[in-house]
């Protein structure tokens, strides 16, 4: 016997809404005043049978199909197609659908048979208490668990193809080819020439939506970016994020893990408009001969961020120089912001396996860097650690929520191709064994061992589940008022 679930899948999978098409048989037989015996004799078929059918739990051969519209005087394609055919008949299936859903096999509650007996009113109430959980749980936000499972894969994934994404490169590299830039930095003018190509016009406003860093209306094709000259957001950044969010067809979210996944993507993008995959591995591949690689002179050369460049060195080392590399951005209260590696480097984690969030070695490069009094060059550093040596090259640098230390790693064979190689700065690290920097020193325990009583800084956003929404943090209402109140 076939089960009532692997029915509906069945039929979700031809993309065939068996319930609403039986409900509208059923109601074409009881106008037509016909029998489900009388029925089955004009079609050849058990009444049984026909009876699964306008139930919604057997899908019905063509054939069957054109010999019942025949006899409705209809066509196939309208009944394939039809609307239920009346208020209760749209209930029933709603409830029906709701019934047959994983969701409610998951409660462990009985089903009730639909008849005609069954009180509308009853049909009512459970429709409406099933939008109403639909709706909750849409509007369910994201716990920092959740979050940080969704880290967890896409830096696995990440980890898995090197972060090097040839997909993306090539569209990058084909609208570069559009409007014709020949190779260096991608200037405010050229950027605004890929929008335009692209059918869009760049807009700068005093007040976009406090929650947003551009605003796409794909209604009007224009791109919405903000005035203010917060050292937080380079406009032509967020201008490449908006026009890769276009170009790789991201749609609203279904999730977390997807949202996460799409700002990732359009990063990318933008990082390979602006530092082109072809000309960029033939800058890196020329320091390389020259044992001269530096993150500071990938930023120079394409005038970018110190971050940018070192995301897009991640981008390409392994895959284009055959170097395996790790990145870290760290808070200067030794919190893991974001991170990167697939050269074996150990990171704290939690028991999701989630780095950010987590307490960074004081003795690693991206801690100790704070320490350093020259900001204006980077600081360089091998750090002994239980998974092997690794040279590490960082900097620091400011944002609105305070300082960051922004780091490339690479294990100790590989730090011969960079510039800082010779340093002589040089630590030990044996976290994640408590004794390394985790505990006080005994003589610290002795004196103030039971008389401290710190009061701690509580980031809120740790604490609380992620913003709802299909873009979580934005304000959808801020987001559309501000698109109507732009009407010209």
């Amino acid at each position: 016997m076939t089960s009532t679930s692997s029915v509906t899948r069945a039929d979700e999978d031809m993309g065939l809404d068996a319930v609403l098409l039986g409900r509208q048989l059923r109601h074409l037989r009881n106008e037509s005043g016909k029998t489900l015996d009388q029925l089955a004799e004009m079609v050849d078929a058990t009444p049984s049978f026909l009876s699964l059918v306008e139930n919604g739990k057997r899908e019905p051969r063509l054939s069957l199909l054109t010999r019942l519209a025949g006899i409705y005087n209809t066509t196939v394609d309208e009944l394939l197609t039809a609307q239920p055919p009346s208020k209760r008949a749209a209930l029933e299936i709603t409830v029906e659908k709701m019934q047959r859903s994983a969701h409610y096999a998951s409660l462990g509650l009985p089903t009730i048979k639909i008849s005609s007996r069954t009180p509308t009113e009853v049909l009512e109430v459970i429709a409406g208490l099933q939008g109403e959980l639909r709706r909750k749980m849409e509007e369910q936000a994201a716990t920092p668990e959740e979050a940080r499972r969704a880290n967890v894969e896409l830096r696995e994934e990440m980890r898995a193809c090197n972060n090097h994404y040839p997909e993306i490169e090539r569209k990058a590299q084909d609208l570069l080819d559009a409007v014709g830039h020949s190779g260096g930095p991608l200037s405010h003018h050229a950027a605004a020439d890929l929008a335009e190509h692209l059918g869009f016009s760049v807009r700068f406003v005093p007040n976009l939506p406090h929650s947003t860093r551009s605003v796409t209306d794909l209604k009007n094709m224009r791109i919405y970016l903000s005035q203010s000259r917060s050292p937080d957001h380079e406009p032509r950044s967020v201008l490449l994020q908006a026009i890769g969010a276009y170009v790789l067809k991201h749609g609203e979210p279904e999730s977390y893990s997807e949202f996460l996944r799409q700002r990732v993507y359009t990063n990318y993008f933008a990082a390979a408009l602006m530092m082109p995959e072809k000309e960029t591995v033939k800058f890196l591949k020329a320091a390389k001969e020259r044992r001269d690689l530096a993150i500071e002179d990938l930023r120079d050369a394409y005038g970018v961020s110190y971050e940018s460049a070192a995301h897009r060195f991640t981008n390409l080392a392994t895959v284009h120089l055959g170097i395996r590399c790790h990145f870290q951005k760290v808070h200067e209260s030794g919190i893991v912001h974001k991170a990167y590696e697939n050269d074996g480097v150990t990171f704290p984690a939690d028991h999701t396996g989630a780095i950010e969030g987590q307490q960074i070695c004081r003795y690693w490069t991206s801690r100790e860097v704070f320490g350093v009094v020259d900001r204006f060059r980077a600081f360089n550093q091998y750090t002994d650690t239980p998974a092997g040596t690794y040279w590490c090259t960082a900097v620091v640098e400011g944002h609105s929520s305070g300082f960051y230390s922004l780091s490339i790693g690479v294990p100790f064979d590989e730090a011969k191709w960079f510039r800082g190689k010779e340093t002589t700065s040089r630590s030990v690290s044996r976290c994640p064994e408590r004794g390394c920097c985790r505990e006080p020193s005994e003589e610290l325990e002795a004196d103030w061992g039971g008389h401290a009583w710190p009061a701690a800084r509580a980031n809120a956003h740790l604490l609380a589940a992620m913003p709802p929404g299909a873009f979580p943090g934005v304000d959808e209402v801020e987001v559309f008022e501000f698109l109507a109140a732009q009407r010209d």
